[in-house]
């Protein structure tokens, strides 16, 4: 099957709260998306990978993702080499995507700038001839070359500047249904797990307040930002809102 944007997340809940709206806009236009999470969160301290399985299943379904995988890289301590990166590739040859959403380049949790490398590289390696795989060790046939025309990353903890804005107006409810899918890991006044910086209502709250911010700087309700690693182009100065 061939998807029109994968995005990847280096934990199950980066992408829906990173790019969850965008997503949910494009599926709703008719795109293919796709969803690959790099670990299974086990180190999270809320919750368990278990939970967190059935919890990125739930969201997926609530944006209506055609498919979402799970690589089971070691959380926390994945690193960008040949063996990671030769998994990622499989992957994006098998559903030759368009465009790839990753992580940010640099956040708080050491793995999102991992994670956003690690795909950026594959994206780039992907592309080449001379570098063989197939997505099962026991396929007759081997995989073709294939790279994604555009690599964007999301934005997540910390507050980067981005290099341009979706407006996601009409649907920040399916955003906010899909991270509030991950009942472990955010605010629930009634747990008694841990704190942890993202299980506050402040957090919470946040998810739609920074939307919010970001589409009053563009005069929409709503929007979602995103940096680039090469200009975007457009045939005509009417192209941009």
């Amino acid at each position: 099957m061939k998807l029109d944007i994968l995005a990847f997340g280096a934990h199950p809940d980066d992408v829906e709260l990173g790019c969850g709206a965008t997503l949910a806009k494009e599926i709703a236009a008719g795109k293919k998306v796709g969803i690959i999470d790099l670990t299974r969160g086990e180190l999270g301290t809320r919750g368990t990978a278990e939970t967190r399985d059935a919890e990125s299943n739930e969201a997926a379904n609530i944006l209506g993702a055609s498919i979402r995988i799970n690589l089971a890289f070691a959380d926390g301590f994945f690193v960008n080499d040949q063996k990671h990166q030769l998994e990622v590739i499989k992957i994006i040859r098998k559903y030759q995507p368009e465009i790839v959403m990753c992580n940010a380049i640099t956040d708080r949790h050491i793995d999102h700038g991992k994670g956003s490398k690690l795909v950026s590289d594959a994206c780039f390696l992907s592309g080449l001839i001379k570098i063989d795989t197939k997505f099962d060790a026991d396929d007759m046939q081997w995989q073709d070359p294939w790279r994604p025309k555009q690599v964007y990353h999301y934005i997540q903890w910390q507050p980067i500047e981005p290099d341009f804005l979706v407006d996601v107006s009409g649907f920040m409810d399916k955003k906010e249904a899909s991270v509030l899918a991950y009942k472990t890991q955010f605010y629930d006044p009634k747990s008694d797990a841990p704190e942890t910086p993202i299980s506050s209502k402040n957090f919470t709250d946040s998810i739609a307040y920074r939307a919010k911010d970001l589409g009053r700087l563009v005069g929409v309700d709503y929007a979602e930002g995103f940096t680039v690693e090469r200009y975007p182009v457009v045939n005509s100065l009417f192209d941009l809102k």
